[in-house]
């Protein structure tokens, strides 16, 4: 039976939240915004282990108390100069330290993605893991399209037909998704389905909702805030 693992790339800084704090580590119900992704995929019963993937030079982690997850969550600090990069790193750290093989799974999620539950990471492993390339969740477009030009003034509308907004957990097997970064050019591609595609595959979309977004502006957390307390009261 494959094997599923997490990993969480962790080695970016969040400019755009306008903090010189690392968005991971905002506040967000009390806990450090990463918090809240750790503890969902640790909590699935079909992963095994948890791989944070940290910059080199990140002061922040031991600040925080991470021992109620130390049965499945392993930090490396050898996150790279992209996205794409961190993850490969985090490969390479897997295949030395848990020997993972080539036909286990790999979930790739984002830490500013906290509202992420439990039963959407238990779908997706349960859709994807009969299929021969994987995939990842994934929302239809509902919003209207608008072109810009450089002004800022709309030129047009675009067709949202069978687009779909992508988000993370995204999950590919490990030889896979290792040739498919290996191949690319780490600072075109912003997910790992991308990486895929450029194989010439195609990842199948699992529906899951608007919660569960990426922060990205400061309003942002405010919404992931009100999220998690609603949770936490059902």
């Amino acid at each position: 039976m494959p094997r599923f693992i997490a990993l969480i790339p962790a080695a970016g800084s969040g400019a755009r939240m306008g903090n010189q704090l690392p968005k991971q580590y905002l506040s967000l119900a009390g806990k450090p915004m990463i918090y809240h992704a750790v503890h969902t995929l640790c909590s699935s019963s079909h992963i095994s282990s948890v791989f944070v993937i940290l910059a080199p030079d990140d002061h922040e982690w031991l600040r925080y108390d991470w021992s109620s997850f130390s049965d499945k969550l392993v930090v490396r600090y050898c996150g790279g100069a992209t996205r794409a990069d961190s993850v490969l790193n985090g490969l390479k750290a897997m295949q030395s330290e848990v020997s993972i093989c080539n036909d286990d799974w790999v979930l790739v999620h984002d830490a500013a993605r906290p509202c992420l539950s439990v039963a959407q990471v238990d779908q997706l492993i349960d859709v994807l893991t009969p299929d021969e390339v994987g995939g990842l969740l994934a929302i239809p477009v509902a919003d209207t399209l608008k072109r810009a030009d450089p002004n800022h003034r709309a030129m047009g509308t675009a067709s949202r037909e069978g687009l779909w907004q992508a988000q993370t957990p995204q999950m590919f097997r490990l030889g896979v998704l290792m040739d498919a970064l290996n191949k690319v050019d780490s600072t075109r591609i912003t997910d790992d389905a991308s990486a895929i595609e450029a194989l010439g595959l195609y990842p199948r979309l699992v529906l899951s909702d608007a919660y569960n977004f990426k922060v990205t502006y400061p309003q942002d957390l405010a919404l992931a805030e009100l999220i998690l307390q609603k949770r936490e009261t059902r």
